[in-house]
């Protein structure tokens, strides 16, 4: 008889094999097929670049967004925070009913809402008109990375799923790559509400193949049917907030507070690129300002499907190495290069390059720090969120709404103090302090991976075992 301590490892190798409730629930990863999972995986990943071309499109714009509505960039950019923290709340509120009512209903709930708002921002004249719809349009977008990523937990098994996490971060982080381009190119050459426009109709164009295609991916044994049954034809209520408990886990907080570390850089060299990189070389066009995102767009694409494989490899090393014992903090050791080198290195490269190298040299190395930034960033996001879903797979999408939520808060917070900070002391003292803030971040995941049975054993929030992972 196995004797378990809180030094234990969640998953006992020989006990997965027998016990039939692993093996009732592996049937789970059978409903379908490697085809099926593919377009699955395909459509989640499409409906979640939805909202970073809504972030990322609006960035570039917030100069001539601000002339024209007589405003400033300061106060525009707060629509930037605005509709991060709405995204946030949004976020745990669709995966909250996920878990209740399905994958697929609430895409179907939320994808409206963001044709709505991005027709509402782009007929927008005044500024708390403009502030009122990119509300309504962060709500409907909100759904697309914590309810997909509980999708790929739905169909994926452990050996698989930091592969999968990683295929659906890349596909669905082409959005930043190529937004700030589109919208930069569509406001200078036409109007930042031809910008909007576009994603009301893409938001069309997401909403119709999960309509015709998209299956219902969540255990059926949770889900709840409209009409059903008498009690399902009962409403629910749910409190989207409680899922903010789970960071009292600290495994969940540590690795959330690395990912707002991680995430913060890159918040720091978008959000000002057009009063940094763009002021530094006489860049006023904002197509070529929006062409700044491209590198870090693409390290984005690069980054998140190279870490997942990478997860999914130090998963298997690891637990053979110890007879066939999986400890879940072996995903997180894919993410140390990032943490330690990628992430910090690249703002702190970044800002100095800016004050201190002038000319085309400049702009080619800044290009570089960029790209660096985009892989850096999803080598530390994607297998952490793969992590999330290994020890908390029942209540995935919650976890990772809540460790969403909480950085988007905190990134909020801080993107509204970053230009103030540029101007005060200058883009090389801001981004040396950014890269000081991921290097803690860095120690936070290094803390984990060697203290993380101990992390867990403090608090208990319903960690998966052998007989639900």
């Amino acid at each position: 008889m196995h004797q378990y301590t809180e030094e234990s490892p969640l998953i006992d190798a020989e006990a997965s094999t027998t016990d039939p409730e692993v093996l009732k629930h592996d049937l789970l990863y059978q409903r379908f097929t490697p085809a099926q999972k593919q377009v699955i995986v395909a459509l989640i990943s499409w409906a979640a670049v939805i909202p970073f071309l809504a972030s990322g499109s609006f960035v570039p714009s917030i100069p001539e967004i601000a002339r024209e509505l007589g405003s400033s960039g300061t106060v525009i950019s707060l629509a930037v925070s605005l509709s991060l923290v709405t995204a946030s709340a949004g976020s745990l509120l669709w995966a909250t009913y996920s878990g209740s009512y399905g994958r697929r209903t609430i895409f179907l709930t939320s994808l409206p809402c963001l044709c709505i708002g991005s027709a509402g921002v782009a007929m927008s004249q005044t500024v708390p008109t403009l502030m009122f719809w990119r509300v309504v349009q962060a709500l409907g977008s909100s759904s697309g990375m914590s309810v997909g990523a509980g999708a790929i937990g739905d169909i994926y098994r452990l050996e698989e799923r930091g592969a999968a996490m990683g295929i659906f971060f890349g596909a669905s982080l082409f959005g930043p790559a190529i937004a700030p381009l589109l919208g930069g190119y569509a406001t200078h050459y036409f109007s930042w509400r031809l910008a909007q426009w576009a994603l009301f109709v893409m938001g069309l164009f997401a909403l119709l193949p999960v309509w015709l295609w998209l299956p219902e991916t969540l255990d059926p044994e949770k889900l709840r049917t409209w009409g059903a049954t008498e009690e399902h034809k009962k409403p629910i209520f749910l409190n989207p907030f409680e899922s903010l408990t789970l960071l009292r886990s600290p495994n969940i907080f540590a690795i959330t507070l690395a990912g707002t570390t991680t995430l913060m850089t890159d918040f720091v060299l978008m959000i000002p690129l057009a009063y940094t990189i763009g002021k530094a070389y006489n860049i006023t066009n904002e197509a070529i300002i929006g062409a700044f995102f491209l590198p870090l767009g693409f390290g984005n694409i690069i980054g998140a499907p190279l870490a997942g494989r990478l997860s999914d490899r130090v998963v298997i090393a690891w637990r053979k190495r110890r007879g066939g014992v999986w400890v879940p903090e072996d995903r997180l050791r894919a993410t140390l290069w990032g943490a330690a080198v990628l992430v910090p290195m690249s703002i702190l490269l970044s800002g100095l390059t800016t004050q201190f190298v002038p000319g085309t040299l400049g702009i080619g190395l800044n290009l570089v720090w960029l790209f660096m930034n985009g892989v850096g960033v999803d080598v530390v996001l994607s297998p952490s969120s793969a992590y999330y879903v290994d020890i908390l797979h029942s209540q995935s999408a919650q976890t990772i709404a809540a460790s969403g939520a909480f950085r988007a808060a905190a990134i909020a917070c801080v993107t509204a103090f970053i230009l103030p900070t540029i101007n005060t002391i200058g883009v090389a003292a801001t981004d040396a302090i950014f890269a000081v803030v991921a290097w803690i971040g860095f120690g936070l995941i290094l803390m984990t991976i060697k203290y993380g049975d101990r992390m867990r054993a403090w608090v208990d929030v319903g960690y998966s075992t052998i007989r639900d992972n």
